[in-house]
Order: C-alpha cells, then sequence, then structure tokens
C-alpha cells in the first residue's frame, strides 16, 4: 500500500475535462515535478527551483493499518500560495460501491452504502472526462454531516479499502473516475473551492498535512477495526480500567447544587462508579447557564463554602470528582462578550453564532485567562476529570494571515494545544471530548481524550442504534454511552439503557435517588456484569454489527452486536417495534455462533423495546 500526493498552487492551470469546481487534481502544478525519488513507503517529488511534496506510507505499530504523513517543503526562492493538498490519494482502486458514515445532532454514525453506477461514475467512453463526487465538512466542528471516513467495496472480489482522515476543523474527500483502472481517492483540508483554504510558504518553510490511517480487509468491519484500533488515545492512567462515570445533568438539568451533589454522592457511593460529575450551572451567578458560557467564577448561590466542599465529599464518597466546561465560548452575560480583541472575527468583526463568540485560541491573553479559570480551578480545588463541551461551529473560516479555511485550523489547532497542556499541568486528569455529544469524535480530537460523549442521545429510542455504528470509528473504549434512569421506568427500559452501555463505556444519570430497590438491584446486576465484560469492550473486535434500521425516531426490528476476543463473544441484542426473540433472529442469520454456549447474561429481550446481553463462550 502506497499513497500519492497532490498539491495545487494559484495561478497555475486547472486541469479542464469540466473539472474546475470539482476537483484541483490533475492540475499543471503537478507538471512542475521532474524528479520523483520513490523506495519502500516513500514518494518524494522535487522541482527545478526546489520544491518537494512528500509522502510517507508507515505501518501502524498499533494495527493491521497504514499511516500516511504528507508534507511541502519550499526550497525555492520565492513563496509559493498553495490552494489545495491531499493528506492521501490512492489510485485505481478496484471497487463498485463506496460507504459514507453520516452524523448529524443526536444521530451519529449511520452507515450510507452507494453504488457507484447509481451517482454516474462510469468512466466516460473516451476516459478523459472527470466524474468526481467530493464530500466533507465545513467548519470547527468535523463530524457534522459526514465522518472523516470513506470504505470503497469491490463485491465481486469481496475486498474492502477504507481510510480515515485526522483532520480537525474542515476536510474534504473526493472519488474520481476517468479510466477503466478504477477510482481514485484522495482527501485532505478542505480547498479553496470547497473551504476557502489556502495556505503560503516562505523560502525554506515546511507544512505537513493531516495524517491518514489507511486498511485493507475482508469486510467492512474488518477494515473499520483495524482504523479504529490504529486509533492511539492519551489514555489517562487513572482511566485505563474502564471505569463508570456519573453524569448529572441528566438529573438537575443545568442546576446542580452543594446540597443535591452531595445527595447524589451520598446514593452511588459504593455502587462500583468511579466518577461523578458535574455538569453545566455551577458557574457565575447563571440563569440559564449557556447565557453565562465564559464567566467562569463560582456560583456562591449554589456553592456558597466553593467548590473544594464538593470535591472533597466527592473522594470521602470514594469517587473523582469530575466538571464541565466550555471554555472556547463566550456568552452575552459573562462579562467577556465584548472583549473583541481577543476574539475570533470575520470581515472585521467578531464572529458570532447563536448568541455566542468565540475565544482566539492562539492570543496568549486567552491562554492566559483559561490557564487561571481552567487548570487553576482544576488544580486548586481538586478535581480528576474534565468534561470539554463545544456546542456550535465557526462555520466556514475567520479572518488572518492565510485564506479562511487555514486560519480556521489554526484557531482548532490551538483548542488541541490547550488539550495538551491540560494534561502536561495534570498528568493524570481524565478528559472527555464532547462537543454537543459526538461533533468531535474525530481521530485527532479522540487522540487527546480518555473518553467521548458518544452522542446527546440520551433518552431517545435510537440511543442503542447510535452507539453500535460509532464502532466503525471509534474505539468502544472511549465511547461514553449514556444510560438515563428513571423512577417510572419499567424493567424493560432499564434493560433497554443499561444493555447500550456495553456498547461502550458505562456512563449513567437520571433520578437515581428516587428508584426502587428491585430498581437499584437491576442496576447493580448491571454493573457487575459490565465489570465482567469490560475486556471484551476495550480489547475486542466487532465481528457483527446487523442494525439496518431505516427511521431512527421509529425504529422497526433488531440489532444485533457480536465483539470477541479470544474465545469468548460479547452478544448484545436491541428490539425495536415489531421485532422477534434473539433465538427467532439468530435463526436466519449467520453469526458464526456455532460451538459458543452462553456463560452469563443480563437484561431480558421478551418485549419490544427491550435488550439483553449475553458472554458465550467455545
Amino acid at each position: 500500500m502506497l499513497s500519492k500526493a497532490e498539491i495545487k498552487l494559484t495561478k497555475d492551470e486547472y486541469a479542464g475535462f469540466y473539472s474546475c469546481g470539482l476537483t484541483m487534481q490533475g492540475s499543471s502544478t503537478m507538471n512542475r515535478f521532474t524528479r520523483v525519488d520513490e523506495h519502500e513507503g516513500s514518494i518524494s517529488m522535487s522541482t527545478d527551483d526546489g520544491i518537494t511534496l512528500t509522502s510517507l506510507t508507515t505501518k501502524s505499530p498499533y494495527s493491521d493499518a497504514y499511516e500516511v504523513h504528507t508534507s511541502i517543503s519550499n526550497g525555492s526562492s520565492e513563496p509559493v500560495t498553495m490552494e489545495m493538498m491531499t493528506s492521501f490519494l490512492f489510485p485505481d482502486i478496484k471497487a463498485d460501491k463506496y460507504h459514507r458514515i453520516l452524523s448529524f445532532w443526536s444521530a451519529e454514525g449511520r452507515l450510507l452504502t452507494t453504488d457507484l453506477t447509481e451517482i454516474n461514475m462510469e468512466h466516460s467512453w473516451n476516459q478523459m472526462a472527470y466524474r468526481v463526487e467530493k464530500f466533507g465538512n465545513v467548519g470547527s466542528m468535523p463530524v457534522r454531516k459526514y465522518f472523516p471516513f470513506v470504505a470503497l467495496e469491490d463485491s465481486t472480489s469481496h475486498t474492502f479499502f477504507a481510510v480515515q482522515l485526522y483532520s480537525p476543523a474542515s476536510w474534504q474527500i473526493e472519488l474520481i473516475v476517468r479510466t477503466d483502472a478504477g477510482v481514485t481517492v484522495a482527501g485532505g483540508i478542505a480547498d479553496r473551492d470547497f473551504g476557502q483554504w489556502t495556505k503560503s510558504l516562505k523560502p525554506g518553510e515546511r507544512f505537513e498535512a493531516p495524517m491518514a490511517v489507511a486498511a485493507v480487509g475482508d469486510s467492512l468491519e474488518d477494515v473499520c477495526d483495524k482504523l479504529v484500533k490504529a486509533q492511539h488515545p492519551d489514555i489517562s492512567p487513572t482511566d485505563d480500567h474502564m471505569g463508570i462515570t456519573f453524569n448529572e445533568y441528566c438529573t438537575t438539568w443545568g442546576n446542580p447544587t452543594i446540597e443535591n451533589m452531595k445527595k447524589l454522592a451520598d446514593k452511588i457511593a459504593d455502587k462500583g462508579i468511579q466518577y461523578l460529575v458535574m455538569d453545566s450551572g455551577w458557574f457565575s451567578d447563571c440563569g440559564n447557564w449557556w447565557e453565562y458560557r465564559g464567566d467562569w467564577s463560582v456560583n456562591k448561590k449554589r456553592f456558597p463554602g466553593g467548590l473544594k466542599e464538593l470535591t472533597d465529599y466527592v473522594r470521602a464518597r470514594g469517587m473523582i470528582p469530575g466538571i464541565w466546561f466550555e471554555f472556547e465560548l463566550v456568552s452575552p452575560k459573562s462579562g467577556h462578550f465584548d472583549d473583541t480583541d481577543h476574539m475570533v472575527k470575520k470581515d472585521g468583526a467578531p464572529l458570532t453564532v447563536g448568541g455566542a463568540r468565540f475565544w482566539d485560541m492562539e492570543d496568549d491573553h486567552v491562554r492566559a485567562y483559561l490557564k487561571e479559570n481552567v487548570i487553576d480551578r482544576l488544580k486548586n480545588d481538586g478535581f480528576g476529570y474534565i468534561k470539554i463541551d463545544y456546542n456550535d461551529t465557526m462555520g466556514m473560516g475567520c479572518d488572518g494571515p492565510e485564506g479562511p479555511g487555514e486560519n480556521l485550523r489554526k484557531k482548532v489547532m490551538g483548542t488541541q494545544e490547550f488539550y495538551r497542556e491540560l494534561r502536561r499541568e495534570i498528568p493524570e486528569l481524565v478528559i472527555e471530548n464532547c462537543s454537543s455529544g459526538g461533533h468531535r469524535l474525530e481521530p485527532s480530537f479522540m487522540s487527546l481524550a480518555s473518553q467521548a460523549s458518544f452522542s446527546d442521545a440520551h433518552e431517545i429510542k435510537a440511543l442503542p442504534i447510535i452507539a453500535a455504528n460509532l464502532h466503525r470509528v471509534i474505539r468502544p473504549e472511549q465511547s461514553q454511552i449514556w444510560a438515563v434512569l428513571r423512577a417510572d421506568d419499567p424493567d424493560s427500559r432499564i434493560y433497554y439503557s443499561l444493555c447500550a452501555t456495553f456498547l461502550g463505556r458505562m456512563g449513567l444519570s437520571g433520578d437515581v435517588y428516587d428508584l426502587s430497590d428491585h430498581q437499584w438491584e437491576l442496576v447493580s446486576d448491571a454493573i457487575t456484569f459490565y465489570k465482567e465484560a469490560a475486556p471484551i469492550i476495550k480489547d475486542g473486535k466487532t465481528t457483527y454489527l446487523d442494525n439496518g434500521i431505516y427511521r431512527y425516531n421509529d425504529p422497526e426490528g433488531e440489532q444485533l452486536v457480536i465483539r470477541e476476543l479470544g474465545d469468548k463473544k460479547l452478544i448484545v441484542f436491541h428490539r425495536y417495534k415489531d421485532s422477534v426473540s434473539l433465538e427467532d433472529y439468530l435463526a436466519g442469520k449467520d453469526t458464526d455462533l456455532d460451538g459458543y454456549k452462553t456463560v452469563s447474561g443480563y437484561g431480558t429481550a421478551d418485549c419490544d423495546f427491550s435488550a439483553e446481553v449475553r458472554i458465550m463462550q467455545r
């Protein structure tokens, strides 16, 4: 497997053949490269005046996948300006279908499989005109509309090629067909056409595109597993054993106080829960918490003794205290909304979206403010866990020295550097990556966190569907799945919610102090079984994922996920409307369970909207 690379410089000729505005590949820029040095894993191209474009493809140290690193160096005597640069480019892939993974708020991870012929991606009769399918994301929420992922399938040979892009801001992926040799798949930062991106390099300067990871396999689940296992997150040493989180947001709905947090701590102590996380509403003198983001002073009405009183209490109950921040945004009542010298700007004015503005995360003043109000807060008050939220996007770009897309990318890179600073200052800190749930479930952000909010789909019917879908793009050991428990929940609903957490990291919320003894027994049984299943969730491979649910708001049928490790398989089965039992479902499916016996289990899938989990062993 060997990736190539392309760039497009401004003022150079575009490719023609009806491609201008669709793709920047094939431009005259590539004719400048007169020397090619190709050896194992590397292609390096040079121009006569000293510009060098290098693509390095190396085996991943973590899985059966390949990392691609593409860079450009300007060794010429003049500055050059790019308007397109690929992170990866693989030509002549034999394929007749492609798979994308869609994402909207509380609807993350839906698989979309498309026949290439259906979208007119056959080569032209003279094998010269371009056929282009281009998709991606524009903005600072990299997982909005699509995940930065594509898989190509050759249904004749049953082979799959897939690639995942590590790009935290605007990105694109292109499929191009010109000849009968196959499909060219390329991707990287969203180019000037798609994402308003230009990047200038002075003589002597070098630029590296976002990394990509590619893999081949014999099924979609196989190739996705290789990509996901190639991710190498910076897991806190505190968070190395699949600990359970309780987040109080669906308990207080943004109104935590010292009294109700202590009540929660008392109720869930000694239940096997590692983290108690206080969500939004602890700061300023807030009524509606979202109007005060940016003022991180403690709400003295709710916490008259400060937050150290709370963290000491939580630790005394045997748990690690956590706290919510949304430190990149500033709201109108924060007292900082008009501090515009330090805000991201567009067209010379503060970029304002939905009543919020954005700190400039490259600004030293902003970094100092956040050091004092976020890092020092965590240190001085004794928090061991931070939930980092981010609830809107900057859109196509912002003001700065480069093109709007490159300016945007550098602002987001500033955010990622603050993530790193958090861990440098507090090495054991557990970071939860959240962006309205799942808008940052992208591998470069996931590499900086221990956990991630899988979605904001806390109590909807689609909760287990989304949780299962995410197996294809993030590590289940990082995917925190909420089970919101209510006192009026029947047993079937409790099973439905808790069994979904076996598709990732168990997260709890809800009215737990109102649960009956019987309901608590169901929760305790789930916690006990989760700890038994945790090694399979953490280190296993998802080999079967069947959830072709058409309507998420009104799901029908059944869902089965099988994850295996060694001689054990974890079976997670959910029933939706008009569903059948697990036994009846298995009778019509090839699930490779012959020779396996159930050794333990949790839940009962005996009606619509119920669920069960089993561990089976050969």
